[in-house]
């Protein structure tokens, strides 16, 4: 007959010895250690059968009677007892777990103190250069337009290498800050610019100004696109194109600066194709790939491409292949318009690349895509910076061309970004303010790495 310890269910005394509830002697010895150091929500949390175990321990007169008894009665009570003990271990596996966390959000709260870019006594240096490249080219423009007057041209006249130097000076700062930005090799880049600048002032000709200044239309219109941050509402995404509007301003003095020989239509359509190239190898990165795009992004996109190309396609064939008839009525209405309101505003600024800036930093606020719209702000930055570059052009008519350009494209981007919310976003006055008020996506600071 096989014996108990050879059955499938093991050893009845090894099941008795496991039921059997401990000695008081292990009793005491693991109650030991909690009354070293008795927490005092152990004794408050104590069951009443473990009090009751104390009353025949007090009663001198129930000793001898109920001694045999005492040990099956309160079988219980010997497994409520450890609960005292697992406390404090519980507390005990608690605290590192409370270490850990302090540990933890120790390094977070350091990481917010940390300045979000690069150094600021860098960063001031660098903006004195374009400032300092900025007056200059200023003072140098505003000696030109004022040597009509004769007490102007003897005193307040400029030096004519100020505006070489000041060009010079204005690039190699857009080069450091657009390779800060885009986590480039900033001194490598600023070293590059400086050292095409010199040698164009330095050779003079033809072909090197000219390279300098499409240097730097692509340089400064990329900057100024790369310059921009989220913006949580309308208004906010207005002053972002502003921004980029004056960087482009800035540099459209830089690139007249090198004084190039070119042709108006050839130089602003490499220029354009170059930036926008430049801007797309850099959305890519920022903008999580085409996959990040999603159904909406591509259309959009593709619709911004399709425009861009149709428009530079159309006014070329217009120019050389139009009837002759046609293109004198296009001429003689931007005459007219330029007669009455002094310039005549650019359609792909105000039908592209303002919108594109404002929409798309809208945009981003809320999702990676808004990279995408934002690069075809270029077609808006880089005709500003080109629009000094004709020789043709005064500074009021481009000032004026590129005002009115501004106005009618903030129009735009706000009718855009109002279209947008009707159809996406929350319904409401109080739904929009409370989408504003939420947490959005968050970016890095204007000046830092991206």
């Amino acid at each position: 007959m096989p014996s108990s310890s050879d059955s499938p269910r093991g050893s009845s005394r090894g099941k008795r010895a496991a039921e059997r509830p401990p000695s008081r002697l292990r009793l005491k010895r693991k109650a030991h250690p909690p009354e070293a150091a008795p927490p005092p929500v152990p004794d408050e949390t104590t069951p009443a059968p473990a009090a009751t175990t104390r009353m025949p321990v007090t009663e001198p007169t129930a000793a001898p009677t109920s001694a045999p008894t005492p040990e099956p009665a309160y079988e219980p009570a010997p497994e409520q007892s450890p609960e005292p003990t697992a406390e404090p271990g519980a507390a005990s596996a608690a605290s590192p777990r409370a270490a850990d966390a302090t540990e933890q959000t120790e390094p977070t709260e350091r990481d917010e103190t940390v300045p979000d870019g690069p150094r600021r006594s860098l960063l001031a240096f660098w903006f004195g250069v374009l400032l300092l490249g900025a007056a200059a080219l200023g003072w140098s423009a505003l000696s030109g337009a004022l040597s009509d007057i004769p007490a102007v041209a003897d005193t307040g006249t400029a030096p004519g290498w100020v505006d070489g130097v000041g060009a010079a000076a204005v690039v190699t700062a857009l080069s450091w800050l657009l390779a800060t930005r885009t986590a480039g090799r900033a001194l490598v880049s600023a070293g590059l610019a400086l050292v095409l600048a010199v040698a164009s002032l330095l050779v003079g000709g033809r072909v090197l100004p000219t390279g300098a200044a499409v240097m730097t239309c692509v340089v400064g219109s990329v900057y100024a696109v790369m310059v921009t941050v989220p913006a949580v509402t309308g208004w906010k995404a207005m002053r972002e194109a502003l921004i980029a509007a004056l960087v482009a301003a800035v540099t459209a003095f830089a690139a007249v600066g090198f004084e190039p020989t070119v042709a108006i239509e050839r130089f602003e359509i490499v220029s354009l194709l170059l930036a926008l190239v430049l801007v797309l190898a850099i959305v890519y990165r920022l903008g999580a790939g085409l996959h990040g795009l999603g159904r909406r992004g591509m259309i959009v996109v593709a619709i911004g491409l399709g425009v861009l190309f149709a428009t530079l396609a159309y006014a070329e064939l217009l120019r050389r292949y139009g009837a002759q008839s046609f293109v004198s009525s296009v001429l003689d209405f931007a005459d007219w318009t330029s007669a009455r309101i002094g310039a005549f505003p650019r359609p792909l600024v105000v039908l592209l690349g303002i919108p594109a800036l404002v929409w798309g930093t809208h945009v981003r606020a809320r999702r990676r895509q808004g990279w995408w719209f934002c690069a075809f702000g270029v077609a808006a930055t880089v005709p500003l910076a080109t629009g000094l570059v004709s020789p043709d052009t005064s500074y009021l008519e481009a000032g004026l061309r590129a005002a009115y350009s501004l106005v009618l494209g903030l129009l735009i981007g706000w009718l855009v970004i109002r279209a947008d919310l009707a159809l996406t976003g929350p319904k409401g006055r109080g739904g929009r303010r409370a989408e504003e008020a939420g947490p959005h996506r968050p970016e890095p600071r204007r000046f830092a790495e991206l």
